[in-house]
């Protein structure tokens, strides 16, 4: 980052001043390390080693996205994740045949910024659609019944689950594949869930 460019965005970042006795990496380096990321892509952990720990990078880059945000969260990202069996998973294993998995399935609700808000366990063969309420529930129940919204994928399509979540206060908005894609692609708002089981 050049001088200029810096000179422009430090204002905006400082929380601390730049000579803060507390602050063990200089916030310049900070956020060079958060623009690697961003612009090459890369998880966390994989940054390089000559800019500051990818954590230190990773806590204040979550500093700087939750000021000026309301204390509680106005949105919500819903999916479901299938594990293997475990000795312990006992009676909870099934078969989820889209996944073609045994195991179980975790079904969870993060804000956007990737923070879990509500969590359950179902055999993998339970269907996500039937899990919303029960999500949506438990949503309200953490954030004080502030979530309006919540983004989802094509498994959630239908009338039952869009109800469910609406008996709790939330609009469910369906986050679709573009028909031109094929393969993997990257579903805006959904990365959130994943991202942060990673």
């Amino acid at each position: 980052m050049s001088d200029e460019e810096w000179a422009l965005v430090a204002p905006y970042l400082t929380l601390l001043r730049e000579d803060a006795g507390q602050r063990e990496h200089a916030l310049r380096e900070v956020f060079n390390g958060l623009r690697y990321v961003v612009r090459s892509g890369c998880p966390w952990r994989l940054m390089p080693h000559d800019l500051p720990p990818w954590f230190a990078v990773y806590q204040r880059a979550q500093r700087w996205l939750a000021a000026g945000r309301a204390p509680e969260p106005s949105a919500a990202v819903l999916d479901s994740w299938t594990l293997r069996p475990s000795p312990e998973s006992g009676e909870r294993a099934g078969y989820d045949g889209a996944k073609r998995k045994k195991g179980s399935k975790l079904h969870m609700a993060v804000d956007t910024l990737g923070h879990l808000l509500a969590l359950h366990v179902t055999p993998a063969d339970a269907d996500d659609r039937a899990q919303v309420g029960q999500l949506a529930k438990a949503v309200q129940a953490a954030t004080g019944e502030s979530v309006e919204i919540a983004f989802v994928d094509q498994g959630y399509t239908g009338e039952k689950p869009a109800a469910a979540a609406r008996a709790h206060g939330i609009a469910l908005e369906v986050v679709k594949l573009p028909e031109a894609e094929r393969g993997f692609a990257l579903l805006p708002r959904r990365w959130l869930v994943e991202r942060s089981f990673a």
